[in-house]
């Protein structure tokens, strides 16, 4: 066997002993008396060891390109992100002693960029957000490196059929509840591979949930969705961290999605303020997009005499956000007002009142 085959079978080994030493994510139930046929979940992606929903992506990812051949003993691991992806492969990089570069938007949240560098990893920042798939490739040609390029194998990198992924493990957790197939699943988009990953996995497993996806302003998914067409573009980026494109991602599979909503982000930030004073745990924007789709779904059942439960995700900690969504400050620079939109989202979730209209396409 070469030395590479040695150090390839050594580097599935620590990847596969620090997934045999995590446990799962936690399943929160949230109860809203104003709804109370329908039972809420978060499934809460912050308690994985680097702290979101991509530390099941990161590993995907990394075993993907071991297996392919893509990674040798010594290579520069380069990723686009806009963070939380990139916290989740600087983790992966120390753990095989590779080099790790994120390339990602200036606006990048401080708390985020720490922890990129407190796993080793260097950042590399770019002024447009739709340039940092570029400038990875060309960090690849003057590194010799890597690109993991989550926005391409997201979709595929992926075992949606079972091995623990995050839709199996949801239907795991569900299974002694009172409706224990999910009425609704509802998911945001940043690579699409979350939601490629539910969507397949309940048509594979022949389950009768929906899955819904949300997607805030300033991204090209929900008009994507709506066209059919994959050649939109924005000059602009989502202000929402993690979430929303510039541009239609390859892992992006509209076709299994059911519904699509585009979420206002001072609906989005409001829900992650009252989300977060409800459950006693701060969650991020992301939570917050997913939480108002939950909520407008929920809000129909209610209206056509309909009994479920919706599950949605917690995505990360909202504590990575301390100077930026919860910081009145950054809201007051950043051109957002909370006021009317904290209104509304306690009108719906403590009276069951209806939510401003939204974009939507099912």
């Amino acid at each position: 066997m070469t030395q590479h085959r040695e150090w390839l079978n050594q580097a599935m080994q620590t990847i596969e002993a620090d997934y045999n030493r995590s446990a799962d994510t936690h399943l929160i139930p949230v109860h809203l008396a104003a709804y109370p046929n329908i039972d809420f979940y978060l499934k809460d992606e912050s308690s994985h060891p680097t702290g979101s929903l991509k530390h099941r992506l990161a590993r995907s990812l990394f075993m993907y390109a071991l297996a392919n051949g893509w990674l040798r003993e010594g290579s520069t691991v380069i990723e686009a992100s806009s963070g939380s992806t990139a916290v989740s492969e600087a983790y992966f990089a120390r753990l095989l002693k590779l080099p790790f570069i994120a390339v990602m938007p200036e606006s990048t949240s401080k708390e985020k960029i720490a922890a990129i560098e407190f796993y080793g990893g260097q950042c590399h920042f770019v002024s447009n957000p739709s340039q940092i798939s570029a400038k990875s490739k060309e960090l690849v040609i003057e590194t010799g490196g890597h690109f993991m390029d989550q926005f391409t194998y997201a979709e595929r990198a992926t075992d949606w059929r079972a091995n623990n992924n995050i839709a199996e493990s949801i239907f795991n957790q569900m299974a002694l509840e009172r409706f224990p197939i999910p009425h609704w699943i509802v998911a945001s988009c940043g690579t699409g591979g979350t939601s490629a990953t539910l969507g397949r996995y309940v048509r594979y497993r022949r389950l009768a949930s929906g899955i819904a996806c949300v997607d805030p302003e300033n991204s090209v998914f929900f008009d994507a969705y709506h066209s059919t067409h994959r050649n939109h573009m924005l000059e602009t980026g989502s202000r929402i961290e993690g979430i929303g494109r510039p541009r239609v991602e390859e892992s992006f599979i509209p076709s299994v999605i059911d519904r699509m909503l585009q979420i206002p982000d001072n609906l989005s930030l409001a829900a992650a303020h009252w989300l977060s004073a409800k459950i006693g745990k701060k969650v991020g924007g992301s939570t917050g997009c997913n939480w108002v789709g939950a909520l407008q779904l929920a809000q129909e059942m209610q209206a056509q005499g309909q009994a479920g439960s919706i599950v949605t995700l917690l995505c990360d900690s909202g504590e990575r956000y301390a100077q930026t969504y919860f910081s009145a400050t950054w809201l007051a620079a950043n051109g957002f007002d909370l006021s009317d939109a904290k209104q509304q989202i306690v009108a719906s979730c403590e009276l069951g009142h209806p939510l401003p209209a939204l974009r939507e396409k099912r």
